[in-house]
């Protein structure tokens, strides 16, 4: 992010999963995660879940409840659990709005509260996933985090959410409509497009095909001293990258 910009955050990544607990319980001991939040908010869209807070960012695993839900839909089309939807902070919410609205994208959900704000965008306007065009308020704070982060600023377990990569078959088209909804330049990579954002990245990739589209990867960073150390594996439907941050 230059100097005096408008910051744009990833500060939470989804994980759509048939059966919410035994994912939540390899996540949390891969990471060594803190006991997570359960939203019952997320019972309007038909879901339980689950919240993780990693540093100040989350990672939450929703699951269906309830028969016809997008989030049913999803795991049938992709025959079986995998990632679902990126969430971002922004200061000037108010211009990606606006950004998204001229570019024809649509809105599934909305909501302007107090200390933040939200909007899901079509996930087949956008492609990869589902994109939260969020706003905190004081910024850093995270009512989707739980009551301890409702208003204030926390820190959760150790480590640091550093990017995620979208698998799509077009990685340049969909970068180009990612970075110009919210606002960001796009630099290049030697297997695609990156979007560097203030903390965290976003990679995009070419698919293998039309059922390998989606959130394939989550990079964490980890306190070398942690369990499991550094190296991928494969849990929820996506690849958890860890990497050793120094110390």
């Amino acid at each position: 992010m230059g100097a005096g910009a408008s910051r744009v955050r990833l500060r939470q990544a989804v994980l759509v999963a048939s059966e919410l607990e035994p994912v939540a319980s390899a996540l949390r001991s891969a990471l060594d995660l803190d006991e997570p939040f359960r939203d019952p908010g997320v019972g309007l869209f038909g879901l339980a879940n689950t919240v993780f807070a990693l540093g100040d960012c989350f990672l939450e695993i929703v699951s269906p409840i309830t028969p016809d839900t997008a989030a049913g839909r999803y795991l049938a089309r992709h025959n079986g659990d995998g990632g679902y939807m990126v969430i971002f902070d922004l200061e000037d919410l108010d211009g990606a709005r606006r950004r998204a609205a001229a570019l024809g994208v649509r809105v599934v959900w909305q909501v302007d509260l107090p200390d933040i704000s939200g909007t899901h965008l079509h996930p087949a306007d956008m492609r990869g996933a589902i994109v939260s065009l969020d706003r905190s308020e004081p910024y850093g704070t995270w009512r989707w985090g739980g009551p301890q982060w409702t208003g204030r600023t926390g820190t959760g377990a150790a480590g640091r959410l550093a990017g995620v990569t979208i698998a799509v078959g077009d990685p340049a088209a969909v970068a180009a409509r990612w970075g110009e909804v919210l606002g960001v330049a796009l630099g290049e990579q030697e297997d695609g497009s990156v979007m560097r954002l203030d903390g965290g990245e976003v990679r995009f990739a070419k698919a293998a095909g039309e059922h390998d589209e989606g959130l394939v990867e989550i990079a964490i960073d980890l306190p070398r001293e942690l369990r499991g150390g550094p190296g991928a594996i494969e849990l929820g439907g996506v690849r958890l990258r860890r990497t050793a941050t120094p110390g």
